[in-house]
């Protein structure tokens, strides 16, 4: 269930880092159901729902990740966050301040207090009135993302930090009073009637490419921040009693080439829908002609030409997608683009370097793109591009020849008692001769594991004898390098096993026979008592480590098995004649657990 938790959990911060809250919830909300005292788990739904502004069911969740883990800072700081959006301003500030004992330094907690202090006293009666929490309403932003003359905003940086200024210190709103933007979305974040006009020239230059951006599902992650974001006093009641807000200053007339700037842009905004669902139809030819036409009217939307770079990858001109990759990523540096949309085109260079067989190169640029915005799919995309560059390196490095050659050296090596040497020679014939090609591996596995007994290192030569075993079931003497290092790790029950199972394969071995009987003595010494003390106390401890041994003295029956041995053997002997208590009895006595005298 641990194992499942996990798993959704990553799911679930997957979703939340690309934007995706509600589907983060669904996944969090799954892994609660399989792992219900995971604090962590409430903590990350917590900050999902306040993402998408549900503060109600983002208290709950804070309020159970400290009851659970009543002594992690970051319980307290989602409880904050929690009260501070549902504008319980003295509830948020109590929740800071006890995080903030937990964790004195926490900036982000700090902030949170000096927030929630200043929203208290503003609602107490700050000069400003209650007109200073207006932009931190769910309802108000829902009209300015649903807006059309002002939904491109709240993808604007300089925009939001101007809500953000506002919603800290309400006597800032003064300083914006004179930009259009603000004018506009206080209008509509009133319930004001507004005019359907064009956006002025400045919002719309600013607007750029972020419009764009909020077409490719890029500005609604912004919106969800602002909901989460700091909270100022009750908005403003619109009542008879209150005076009717200024009429807003009349915007400034355009000039003809703003006009025609602003009609451009539109037309190529439409050009790219256009090349959109043509590339969803697969018509790439039509897409890269839309995406052209895109381009020569307006040139200040990176993400044409990384639309246009999608369809020469789909169309196999891996040149020039990565041209138009490189081109986007220049022309973002020069309009500062969304940070996000720059990632995006590096992450499609990296595919088409890939396509090319250039992973070493593809492999620099995805991480570049991870440096811009950390995403999902480029870290999986990473991730398999350097599994894949390994794999063609191991696979450039075989040569059966070398291998054998190493071979031979390592068997001088283990002759002469050269047994480090040995080790490194029979490591370099495995990475010249590895499994998937040299049908012989498992006899290096073997012999390495044989240099790892004499050197003492017998949890290497384990692995090693294990990997032979799995190689080649039927080699009896990787069941033998296996018996030994588990002899001598005093395991005898289980090298008993391995003894059993490599006679299965060949009965008349007499080095497994031999080490089987060695077994059968150190038990039978152990039960008369002739083993020392310490030695009996490692492989006690050995022994309990052991699952199946951990199973058995876990299991009621076999504890009342042992009590009567202890205090009615007749009724132990009844309980012998069951084959599966009898086999666990075995195991205790074998593992020197149980001891039969």
């Amino acid at each position: 269930m641990a194992a499942d938790a996990a798993a959704l959990k990553a799911k679930g911060n997957a979703a939340f880092s690309a934007g995706h809250f509600a589907e983060a919830v669904e996944h969090f909300t799954a892994a609660i159901a399989a792992d219900p005292a995971n604090h962590v788990l409430y903590s990350n739904r917590s900050a999902s729902h306040a993402s998408m502004g549900s503060y109600a069911p983002a208290l709950e969740d804070a309020k159970k990740t400290v009851e659970l883990k009543p002594d992690w800072a970051k319980g307290y700081s989602r409880l904050g966050a929690a009260h501070y959006g549902l504008r319980h301003w003295d509830e948020a500030a109590e929740a800071y301040t006890k995080g903030l004992q937990l964790d004195p330094s926490n900036e982000q907690m700090k902030q949170g207090l000096q927030d929630a202090r200043a929203a208290a006293a503003n609602a107490a009666g700050s000069p400003a009135g209650p007109m200073g929490g207006l932009f931190t309403q769910p309802e108000v932003l829902s009209r300015l993302a649903t807006n059309p003359q002002t939904r491109a905003f709240l993808g604007q940086p300089d925009f939001m930090q101007m809500l953000q200024d506002i919603n800290r210190n309400p006597e800032s709103m003064q300083r914006y009073l004179a930009d259009e933007r603000f004018q506009l979305a206080l209008q509509v974040g009133l319930g004001m009637t507004v005019k359907e006009e064009e956006p002025s020239a400045a919002a719309a230059a600013g607007a750029g490419e972020d419009a764009a951006a909020s077409r490719d599902g890029e500005a609604a992650p912004a919106a969800a921040a602002a909901a989460g974001g700091s909270s100022g006093p009750e908005p403003m009641q619109q009542d008879a009693a209150q005076p009717p807000a200024a009429e807003p200053e009349p915007e400034p007339e355009r000039s003809e080439e703003e006009w025609e700037l602003l009609n451009k842009k539109k037309e190529a905004l439409q050009e790219k829908e256009a090349g959109n669902e043509a590339y969803k139809r697969k018509q790439f030819d039509q897409a890269l002609a839309h995406y052209n036409r895109a381009i020569e009217l307006y040139d200040q939307d990176i993400s044409f030409l990384s639309n246009r770079a999608a369809v020469h990858f789909e169309k196999g001109d891996l040149e020039a997608c990565i041209a138009d990759c490189d081109e986007a990523v220049q022309r973002g540096r020069e309009l500062r683009a969304d940070y996000k949309l720059v990632a995006r085109a590096m992450t499609r260079k990296g595919n088409a370097l890939v396509k090319q067989g250039k992973l070493e190169e593809a492999i620099q640029v995805y991480q570049k793109s991870l440096t811009e915005h950390r995403n999902a799919d480029t870290l999986k995309r990473l991730q398999e591009t350097e599994k894949a560059l390994k794999d063609a390196q191991q696979a450039a490095y075989i040569n059966l020849d070398l291998s054998s050659e190493e071979k031979e050296k390592g068997n001088l090596a283990f002759k002469e008692q050269r047994y480090p040497e040995a080790v490194q020679h029979y490591t370099e014939a495995l990475k010249r001769g590895p499994p998937s090609a040299n049908p012989e591996a498992y006899k290096l596995y073997s012999n390495r594991a044989a240099c790892y007994t004499k050197l003492g290192a017998l949890n290497e030569g384990l692995k090693d004898a294990e990997e032979c075993i799995r190689l080649a079931p039927e080699f009896a003497k990787g069941y033998s390098r296996k018996g030994h290092l588990q002899y001598f790790t005093k395991e005898y029950d289980k090298a008993i096993e391995t003894y059993r199972e490599g006679l299965k394969h060949d009965p008349e071995n007499q080095e497994l026979k031999e080490g089987l009987m060695r077994c059968v003595q150190a038990i039978n010494k152990m039960n008369r008592g002739e083993m020392s003390e310490a030695d009996l106390k490692e492989r006690q401890a050995r022994a309990m480590a052991d699952p199946e041994v951990q199973s058995i003295l876990s299991d009621p029956i076999m504890r009342q098995v042992l009590q009567d041995m202890q205090e009615d053997p007749k009724a132990a002997q009844q309980h012998l004649r069951h084959p599966d208590i009898s086999r666990k009895i075995d195991k205790l006595v074998a593992a020197g657990i149980l001891q039969i005298r």
